[in-house]
């Protein structure tokens, strides 16, 4: 990122917007504001209200738009991505599969009443276990897809490299890109389709819920009590890279349960060293390259169980 560049994750906009707050607090040139609401898939573009504060001075990438105009332009290159997307689907049921067991034993040891002399290297062991079968699960998805990138080199594609050569120019004259949230994984596919981290580093980034999650290193899907039944949290994919040492945790009072130590602890060990921050509506982080700061005090998931109230880390 330049000097000037910053980035700003902001709690989900649907009770208590805050984007309008953050805008005014931000020195930025003149210039439009570009949007991506491509997690909106079918919806993307209708952010309206949302930006009704910048007057008319913004546009959206309509990323999801886009990637639709590559895939009816290049079939071939349309089925080789449906055949990637599902070989990764197939990978994350194994992944899921393997998950189950080993947080279901992780919970089980955070629980257990032996001695801590005994039960603290088995609980650290059961952890590593954890953590290597996420960056296992990381590797292979990365493996498959470099293998698709080497293959079909996507930016080399005509129907590709139209679509981001406009792309960059739309985005040269903007200092600041909004992303919203949305279907995550759609989401990160789309930016991934056109090599948009290249194209995002320099600018001020401001995003919230998927669009937070996006940008960090590992997007992590959590739910504590989702319909179908006790939930695992699950790494799904890389990130962008461009927040580091954060897991973002939008609406998480909501779908944690955060008054369950084990949970908690579970959680907050698993991807120690990163920080499990919970976003909440009204909340803002920024990054200067350095550290993250708040606005306000938000909840940290404390590797001793505890949640913890922080303005900085």
């Amino acid at each position: 990122m330049s000097k000037e560049a910053q980035v700003f994750l902001l709690g989900p906009q649907y009770r208590k917007p805050n984007l309008e707050e953050v805008f005014s607090s931000i020195e930025l040139p003149d210039g439009p504001v570009a949007v991506v609401t491509a997690g909106l898939q079918d919806r993307e573009g209708e952010c309206a209200e949302e930006f009704q504060f910048l007057q008319g001075h913004y546009f959206d990438l309509e990323l999801y738009r886009r990637a639709n105009r590559v895939f009816q332009k290049d079939p071939d290159f349309r089925e080789a991505h449906r055949e990637m997307q599902r070989v990764l689907r197939e990978l994350e049921r194994l992944y899921d599969s393997r998950l189950s067991y080993l947080v279901q034993s992780v919970r089980q040891l955070l629980s257990d009443r032996a001695s801590r002399d005994l039960l603290g290297p088995e609980q650290e062991h059961a952890m590593k276990q954890l953590r290597a079968l996420d960056t296992w699960h990381l590797q292979r998805i990365n493996e498959i897809r470099s293998e698709f990138l080497d293959k079909w080199n996507p930016t080399g594609r005509d129907a590709v490299k139209e679509e981001r050569d406009e792309l960059e120019k739309l985005l040269s004259p903007v200092s600041a890109v909004v992303i919203t949230g949305g279907h995550v994984a759609v989401l990160l596919n789309r930016l991934r389709l056109f090599d948009m981290k290249s194209l995002l580093m320099n600018k001020t980034l401001l995003a919230w819920s998927a669009g937070a999650m996006v940008l960090t290193e590992r997007v992590v899907l959590f739910h504590d009590h989702p319909p179908q039944g006790p939930g695992n949290p699950e790494v799904i994919d890389s990130g962008l890279g461009l927040c580091p040492g954060l897991v973002v945790l939008p609406d998480g009072e909501k779908r944690l349960d955060l008054q369950d130590s084990e949970r908690v602890a579970s959680f907050a060990r698993r991807f120690h060293p990163d920080a499990c921050i919970v976003l909440e509506t009204g909340d803002s982080i920024a990054w200067d390259r350095q550290c993250w700061v708040a606005k306000e005090a938000v909840i940290r998931l404390g590797t001793a169980g505890l949640v913890e109230s922080v303005v900085s880390w």
